[in-house]
């Protein structure tokens, strides 16, 4: 759903100036609401915040390059597709787990991997920004 509302603008000519201002806010605030309440059900409210602070923070350099002139570098291993695949797999498996033994190791695991690649696509895309602002010269 959040890379089909883009799409239909972009590629429908229905795109605004205001557009991507619109698209963006929702996009972060709906990252927070699902990684934090994420920790806080399973009661480890922390690594809930930590992956909605990375969250943001990808989102932010991706601007930062793009305000500084760059193409915004949308590349993971964890950009917000990938982040909300995740978590839907490990609610999901989490679902099951619960089902059959009571316990949500799943969903640890998944916020888990969401911070850590998080934090990666961070370096990543940091690191790209930096390499083309220095070819620049």
């Amino acid at each position: 759903c959040n890379l089909l509302d883009g799409m239909v603008a972009v590629e429908g000519g229905k795109g605004t100036p205001v557009g991507a201002l619109y698209n963006e806010i929702p996009d972060r605030v709906a990252d927070s609401l699902l990684l934090i309440g994420a920790g806080y059900g399973l009661g480890l409210p922390a690594l809930g915040w930590m992956a909605a602070l990375l969250a943001a923070l990808t989102a932010y350099v991706r601007a930062l390059g793009g305000s500084l002139g760059l193409e915004q570098d949308f590349r993971g291993p964890q950009a917000k597709p990938h982040r909300m695949a995740l978590l839907t797999v490990g609610c999901l498996a989490a679902a099951i787990e619960g089902y059959g033994n009571g316990t949500h190791h799943a969903l640890t695991l998944a916020l888990l991997l969401i911070v850590i690649g998080t934090a990666w696509t961070i370096v990543r895309r940091t690191r790209a920004i930096a390499a083309e602002l220095e070819d620049r010269g």
